[in-house]
């Protein structure tokens, strides 16, 4: 028995080796398009078909039920659609020649001069500007997104293609991206993943010259591993992904481009150095050397390390050349609005990954971790991905202005002798891609009352006051219609969740009642972090309950977005809505929750509300990009005064909840704002919904909308922010790349010697005797002291002498720090006045006069201080960390 048993077990191990051991043969199988057809493959294999309605209605054509079963993926589609139907495409006349003007139309917008050659390109200098980002939402065909920071990093590059902007992106291509969510019979999210058939996706594999795939490869801890790169066309933009997945690697090292924010601390070390090292290698295979290099969060931070090892090794510099030629030219925009919310690594894993790279880049291993460190000096701190991209970038942003100031707040441990307000850190605030956000009717509305460019002139304020010329009726209807769609696709998503649990005949029926359109619809739909607070209205279950069994002004609401795998506490959100509908069936037509939130649902949602619901709690949200999707298309935003919304809102426009608190008793929070939410609802927004004329227009509600797109259009658009981009950050770094780089890199190199020299320096500056009079010279007096009295409108002159040791005038500023005092004698919300230089005052001992005038604009009590800072004509960012010498004593 148990000779045949072995045998048995023998037999199977066999077959199961055997199967490990196969050998698969791959080829790829491409659709077969008629001749007259082979536009199709054009146009689909670039995304600017995704935001081009005229261009996208092309493939609805060809079959529109199969269009949608595709997931709106013109690859897919094309490989599935019948050869039958196809060759009758072919002989269709009309369709030529729409897919013949489809083609001009993009070979055209890829060759036509661009707002970026207008105003900055030159014959001899050509930049490139390269964009690392964890995840890009281009569009639901390409899966490799999952919220906010996806949806920003896409507009991002279709408004960099618009205005022409000579950028390159670089991300990863995950195998199964983000999780796709679905809600079990207790409505608690779960999570699976759909596999990414890239071949089938408008994507192409990357090959060398020879035809070969071209091969990155990558030292990891005691292997290599090989990358290859696949990319999508968008527009004018060249995105580049990086795929693990081959043969040639180890198991383990094929599922790092596996899923999106998926697996611990260690898959996430490895994703962020194929991001970052293995980006930039991907870059310079391809030949395009970055003069700009912009981090979209800290994810991609160590491509700033990989490229100062790859300066210092091609141009033979030390690291201190190599770090600071680098650093002129990187951008670092930040989007998380806490601290513990960024990526960290413990010091042993950095060991682990970077042990062999120190000694590449010229440092040691304490040199190394502090790049990542607040306090360098802690040996116990981890190794921060957003602080390795702030100390190695020379400009800096948050994503909206209140973002900005909590940003500063934040990250201000890193200039710890700089006032809040001067840490530099700046702000340019989200916008959204109009295009790809506005409905197809409104599009066409504003080409008839905007011009038909209106577009590529979204910025120009003065254009969007002739929407008051659109006739109220012809704005609602457009409204009313984009509703209608919403509820209609709504009513079969809901069906379908309904079906996949294995739902009642009934309950399917009722599926297809739920939501009215004539009620004050209500959408909240975003990522269910417990700040965002996607439960606050239950708070008071009774008069949520008595607003949603109203009929005389019926109200409803629709919920959905995906809480993050881990996020326990984000489920529990979830889970308490569904529950709530499920519980009261009085309610149950007017409170759904769609399922597996994506671009697709957020395109009719923020096309098909009435309202768009935002409370987080201040200051937690960093910008919130879903309610300008929502404006653009007339959609009233009501929200706490947090991200966007403090510059988004307008009186006349939407609705603040609160005025901008900030509480320590969070609960306390929650009550206070859930109320005012309710008292809005009840007294002004569903009355002034609902008062309607003889004619059944709510016309107070259509000039709010109008109101709105007024104010929101031209301001919160990408086409601005790209813009803003360019003229703060791209420009000035790739002047910056331009000057240090020219003759031999002499100039990085002269800055690099007198940084050394600075701080070899710094502690023989002191501050000398001060003396401060009015410009007049009539009254001496200590400024400061209680007694003395000045007039407004007086200037007060200061005098102090500095004692510079072995530094020159022109190695330091010289500044007065004034404003007015607090009761606890601390100088608020400060100023600068610039002291100079005074010529022929220095003396053997090195000791110089600077003198400087501070204005008296304004009663109350004033207060100076005297600080010194280290000044150079290539210092991009002056606030050095340490090199700062204030008046002792203040």
């Amino acid at each position: 028995m148990n000779k045949e048993n072995n045998m048995e077990s023998t037999l199977k191990t066999a077959h199961k080796d055997k199967h490990q051991m196969q050998t698969v043969r791959t080829f790829t199988v491409k659709p077969s398009l008629p001749p007259a057809l082979e536009d199709l493959q054009f146009i689909a294999h670039n995304l600017y078909w995704s935001w081009h309605y005229d261009i996208t209605e092309i493939f609805r054509r060809i079959d529109y039920d199969l269009w949608k079963e595709c997931g709106h993926n013109p690859i897919k589609m094309l490989g599935l659609v019948s050869q039958a139907r196809l060759e009758d495409l072919a002989g269709n006349e009309g369709f030529i020649y729409q897919l013949k003007e489809a083609r001009k139309t993009l070979e055209q917008t890829l060759n036509a001069p661009s707002w970026f050659s207008k105003i900055y390109a030159r014959q001899e200098h050509h930049p490139v500007i390269a964009y690392f980002s964890a995840e890009f939402g281009i569009h639901e065909s390409v899966p490799i997104y999952s919220g906010g920071l996806g949806m920003l990093a896409g507009d991002h590059l279709k408004s960099a293609s618009d205005l022409g902007i000579p950028l390159v992106a670089v991300g990863l291509m995950y195998q199964k991206g983000y999780f796709r969510q679905y809600l079990n019979t207790d409505g608690w999210q779960q999570e699976h993943y759909l596999e990414n058939d890239f071949h089938n996706m408008p994507l192409e594999l990357v090959q060398k010259e020879n035809g070969k795939e071209l091969r990155i490869n990558l030292q990891f801890p005691d292997r290599t591993v090989q990358l290859q790169v696949w990319k999508a066309m968008v527009g004018r933009v060249s995105l580049y992904l990086l795929d693990t997945n081959l043969s040639c690697n180890a198991p383990q090292d094929r599922t790092i481009t596996q899923t999106l924010y998926g697996g611990d601390s260690e898959m996430r070390i490895c994703q962020e150095i194929v991001l970052g090292i293995g980006g930039l290698k991907a870059l310079f295979a391809l030949d395009l050397e970055p003069t700009v290099c912009h981090m979209n969060e800290g994810h991609a931070a160590f491509m700033a390390l990989e490229r100062v090892r790859k300066l210092k090794n091609k141009h033979n510099l030390t690291f201190n050349e190599a770090f600071e030629m680098a650093k002129a030219s990187h951008v670092f925009t930040v989007h998380t609005p806490v601290a513990a919310g960024s990526d960290e690594f413990p010091v042993d894993m950095i060991d682990r990954y970077f042990g062999h790279y120190y000694g590449t880049l010229g440092i040691n291993r304490e040199q190394f971790l502090a790049l990542g460190r607040v306090h360098p000096e802690d040996g116990h701190e981890s190794f921060k991905m957003p602080v390795l991209a702030l100390k190695t970038s020379a400009f800096r942003n948050g994503v909206s202005q209140l973002h900005g100031d909590v940003s500063r707040k934040i990250w201000s441990g890193l200039w710890p002798e700089l006032p809040v307000a001067e840490v530099p850190i700046s702000a340019i605030t989200n916008g959204v891609h109009a295009r790809t956000w506005l409905s197809p009717e409104l599009n066409s509305l504003y080409e008839r009352y905007l011009g038909a460019r209106w577009a590529d002139e979204a910025v120009d304020k003065s254009i969007w006051h002739n929407l008051d010329q659109v006739p109220d009726e012809e704005l609602w209807r457009i409204h009313q219609r984009g509703k209608e769609r919403m509820i209609g696709f709504a009513r079969k998503r809901l069906k379908r969740q309904l079906q996949r649990r294995g739902a009642f005949h009934t309950e399917l029926s009722w599926a297809e009642e739920v939501l009215d359109p004539e009620a004050l619809t209500i959408g909240f739909a975003r990522r269910f972090a417990t700040y965002k607070r996607g439960n606050l209205l239950l708070q008071d279950s009774q008069r949520l309950i008595k607003l949603l069994t109203q009929t005389e002004m019926p109200v409803q609401f629709i919920f959905a977005g995906k809480a993050h795998p881990r996020d326990t506490a984000g489920k529990e959100l979830i889970r308490q809505i569904v529950h709530f509908a499920s519980e009261h069936p009085e309610i149950r037509r007017r409170l759904i929750f769609l399922e597996d939130y994506d671009m697709d649902i957020a395109r009719y949602m923020v096309q098909g509300v009435d309202i768009w619901l935002n409370n987080p709690r201040r200051p937690m949200e960093a910008s919130g990009t879903s309610g300008m999707k929502a404006a653009i298309n007339g959609v009233l935003n009501m929200s706490t005064l947090d991200g966007w919304w403090c510059e988004g809102y307008i009186p006349d426009g939407g609705w603040i909840i609160g005025a901008g608190e900030e509480y320590d008793d969070l609960s306390y929070q929650d009550q206070v704002e859930g109320q005012a939410i309710y008292n809005l609802l009840e007294q002004e927004v569903v009355p002034l919904f609902f008062n309607r004329g003889k004619d059944r227009l709510p016309r107070r509600w259509i000039r709010r909308m109008k109101n709105t797109i007024k104010w929101c259009a031209p301001r919160f658009n990408t086409s601005r922010m790209v813009a803003e981009y360019t003229r703060k950050f791209y420009h000035p770094a790739d002047r910056q790349w331009e000057e240090l780089t020219a003759n031999g890199m002499e100039r990085v190199k002269a800055l690099s010697d007198w940084k050394v020299k600075v701080r070899q320096d710094w502690s023989d500056l002191e501050i000398r005797d001060v003396q401060t009079r009015t410009l007049d010279g009539e009254t001496f007096t200590e400024f400061g002291d209680q007694q003395s009295e000045l007039s407004v409108g007086s200037e007060v002159q200061v005098r102090a002498a500095i004692h510079l040791g072995r530094l020159e005038p022109t190695d330091v500023a010289v500044q007065v720090y004034f404003g007015h005092v607090d009761s606890s004698g601390r100088i608020k919300d400060g100023q600068i006045a610039e002291m100079t230089y005074e010529q022929d005052t220095l003396d053997p001992q090195q000791v110089a006069t600077f003198s400087g005038t501070i204005p008296c604009r304004i009663s109350g009590r004033h207060g100076y201080a005297l600080r010194i800072l280290p000044q150079h004509p290539d210092l991009v960012e002056p606030y050095e960390s340490g090199l700062i010498l204030w008046e002792s004593g203040h």
